[in-house]
């Protein structure tokens, strides 16, 4: 592609079609997760060669790199209810839903991820309209002002004050110590993944 755009100075663009023929087996892969890799691709070629200074798009390996797709809702393919998400090629599989979906909000896209530890988690990207009475007014007695000193305590608008715990510094030393650990570790082996789950 490169060399192609260097005697061109136009881009090729190969569809996931012409990849479903060399590899037949991306047949079984939602076409419309295909086609968001095929976005990303061509966002990145489109910066590397446009900008300068940009590096060369790198090939990201199914061991190194995040594990996770996007696809998008067309036509009524994609829906979640009392408890259940329905995906592309995958089916419905059951879920646990965090928060209520407000009534009219659109269902736009989906991307599902697959954590170190095995977990699946599945991201929903909403549409709606907001309507400027939505803003609504500040009540004052809901309004709450904290003054932070470098010392680690917090003074709040009632007279209160908090001490800071130190959890955020403790995590830090904690997450340093696993990554030690992990840069110890042979990539790739069971027991960096199994150190790569901590971190």
């Amino acid at each position: 592609k490169k060399q192609a755009y260097e005697e061109t100075k136009q881009m090729r663009k190969i569809t996931p079609a012409a990849y479903k023929k060399e590899y037949p087996w991306l047949k079984e892969v939602d076409s419309l997760a295909l086609a968001n890799v095929q976005l990303h691709l061509e966002r990145a070629y489109r910066k590397f060669f446009r900008e300068p200074g940009t590096g060369f798009p790198k090939f990201k390996s199914k061991h190194g790199s995040r594990r996770s797709y996007t696809t998008n809702v067309v036509n009524g393919n994609i829906w979640i209810s009392e408890g259940r998400l329905r995906l592309p090629k995958v089916g419905t599989v059951r879920i646990r839903q965090h928060r209520e979906i407000p009534a009219g909000w659109l269902l736009k896209s989906v991307t599902v991820s697959m954590e170190p530890s095995g977990k699946y988690y599945a991201s929903l990207l909403f549409s709606f309209e907001l309507c400027e009475n939505q803003a609504g007014t500040v009540r004052a007695e809901k309004v709450l002002g904290i003054d932070y000193a470098m010392q680690g305590m917090a003074v709040l608008s009632t007279g209160e004050k908090c001490e800071n715990p130190g959890y955020y510094r403790q995590a830090q030393k904690r997450l340093a110590r696993e990554q030690r650990k992990l840069s110890h570790c042979q990539k790739g082996s069971r027991n960096y993944q199994k150190q790569k789950r901590k971190v």
